[in-house]
């Protein structure tokens, strides 16, 4: 089995930085999949994908490209999901894991808080992202990166 490879929804994600050096460390590489605005980079570890813009093509693009035991970071739950069921390994930018165990869940809450913003009952607020998750982050993913080495050398 081959090294994995880590794949980030990278729009809005604000830890490419991180995820590069944890990817450069391991010596994996890393996909940064977007519908524009990142420079190419001139590492050939580090890989940039412009993909059409439209709903949901970067998330395509990561679920077709990504093989069981890849690493998709994403802070987007149906994206975690799918993931999940090809057998990827998926963490959020704020370091927390999404598992088998977890995802339904997520999805769940995901819904009934799209349902209530809908609804006038809750503010459509995320919570700022703060040098804890990024602490947390690094460290999540330097784990789970070993961890995917790991599994693939067997």
């Amino acid at each position: 089995m081959s090294d994995p490879m880590i794949y980030v929804d990278a729009d809005a994600c604000p830890v490419k930085d991180e995820a590069k050096r944890v990817a450069e460390r391991l010596g994996l590489v890393v996909v940064l999949v977007s519908n524009g605005g990142i420079r190419p980079s001139r590492d050939p570890m580090v890989r940039v994908v412009v993909v059409p813009s439209g709903a949901d093509a970067a998330d395509d693009w990561i679920v077709e490209q990504a093989v069981a035991n890849d690493i998709v970071l994403t802070a987007d739950i149906p994206l975690a999901s799918r993931a999940i069921d090809k057998g990827c390994h998926v963490l959020g930018f704020t370091g927390k894991p999404f598992t088998p165990a977890s995802i339904g869940m997520a999805l769940a809450m995901r819904d009934l808080k799209q349902h209530l913003r809908e609804t006038g009952e809750i503010a459509g607020y995320n919570p700022g992202f703060r040098p804890a998750d990024r602490s947390a982050f690094l460290s999540a993913l330097d784990s789970l990166g070993r961890k995917a080495k790991s599994l693939a050398g067997k």
